[in-house]
């Protein structure tokens, strides 16, 4: 998984402070991370079709649509694509004592392992929304955490 999708994350759960859009540098600073590298992400995320820019000087960043529709898989998904991480090159074909491909009629052990775990994974990830992650950083930080950044980000001149 790429480090984008913890930028990606970090900025769907922040959008959810804001009822205007954030600028993009914005969030870079916010992040203390590039903004070239952050617009990256938030291409990403737009074209996916969870986050929509706004032009103009009061423009910037939203998400499409309420934080508890848009999960963890799909900012993964967003960022990184939804190809699988493990991808079975059957390797048991190979080399000196391979198996014939005609005798390889169902995944091996180790692909059936690495796709029910890649399940498992997806399953975990689709089960956590936005607002959960938003809910969570309350609980962490305590609950004027997200209204602070909030008020950060709606404070333009900062």
């Amino acid at each position: 998984m790429s480090g984008g999708v913890e930028w990606a994350l970090h900025c769907c759960t922040v959008l959810t402070t804001s009822s205007e859009p954030v600028p993009a540098a914005r969030l870079a600073e916010l992040h203390d991370v590039s903004g070239s590298y952050l617009a990256k992400q938030l291409q990403a995320l737009a074209r996916a079709g969870l986050i929509h820019s706004t032009q103009g000087k009061s423009g910037g960043y939203a998400l499409t649509r309420p934080p508890e529709t848009i999960t963890v898989l799909d900012v993964v998904q967003a960022v990184d694509g939804p190809a699988p991480a493990f991808v079975c090159t059957e390797i048991r074909q190979r080399g000196p004592l391979a198996t014939p491909a005609a005798a390889c009629t169902t995944p091996c052990a180790i692909a059936r392992t690495m796709g029910a775990a890649e399940s498992a994974w997806r399953a975990s990830l689709a089960a956590v929304t936005i607002a959960d992650l938003a809910r969570d950083v309350e609980a962490d930080y305590g609950p004027q955490a997200m209204a602070g950044i909030g008020n950060w980000l709606a404070d333009r001149d900062s």
